[in-house]
């Protein structure tokens, strides 16, 4: 049985949780469609110059030439996660997975935009598939674990988090959350403070606060 977390608990996995939100939490990027293209080409070249509404505008010209490809939809669906309008990015990436179900990437990016709404266990859900198709990305165990301790599960973060650190083993912020959880959900002192200082040594150098709170006797 999973432990639930104590008030004291709750606090820390707040702070912590704010902290590390801008961490790995960028989208995939878009993707050059071979129909349309090109609007869709402009819409790319837009988006990677950061003019998102006029990315937008390509896009949605390109799907007025055809919208039976999956790929305007989801660069749309890009775009406006970007501009942090999760709503209307979820109906781009349902609309593009209708079309072409099973693309690791929509599954991916729905799920930060999921995960930025505090819908946590719709976006456990999308990383779990994403990881399904492939299982070699820590920056998705990464956000499957924000998304698991939102939804209360910190044993399943803890496991997202070690396979975070697996794949990727200078990924400092994820033995910083793994620290964090495993002191304030689990009380385990050694390896917390061990993962903590593991961060610190690779330049999280917010793991110092922790430590000095949690860690020094």
């Amino acid at each position: 049985m999973q432990a639930q977390r104590n008030n004291d608990s709750k606090h820390v996995l707040d702070d912590v949780a704010g902290e590390v939100n801008g961490i790995g939490t960028h989208g995939r990027g878009p993707i050059h469609a071979l129909h349309n293209k090109a609007h869709n080409a402009k819409g790319v070249a837009f988006f990677e110059m950061g003019r998102l509404d006029q990315a937008i505008e390509s896009f949605n010209a390109s799907i007025a030439v055809d919208s039976t490809s999956y790929k305007p939809f989801f660069n749309r669906g890009n775009a406006y996660l970007e501009k942090k309008e999760f709503n209307k990015a979820i109906i781009d990436y349902n609309y593009a997975n209708g079309l072409d179900p099973g693309q690791e990437d929509i599954f991916y990016n729905r799920g930060l935009a999921l995960l930025n709404l505090e819908a946590y266990a719709d976006a456990v859900f999308d990383f779990g598939m994403a990881l399904q198709i492939n299982p070699n990305q820590p920056e998705v165990y990464f956000n499957m674990a924000k998304a698991q301790l939102g939804n209360n599960e910190p044993v399943a973060a803890m496991t997202s988090l070690t396979n975070t650190i697996a794949l990727d083993k200078r990924n400092a912020a994820a033995y910083y959350l793994l620290g964090i959880t495993e002191l304030s959900t689990q009380n385990k002192r050694d390896t917390g403070c061990s993962n903590l200082e593991m961060a610190l040594s690779l330049g999280y150098t917010e793991a110092k606060t922790w430590i000095d709170r949690l860690c020094t006797n």
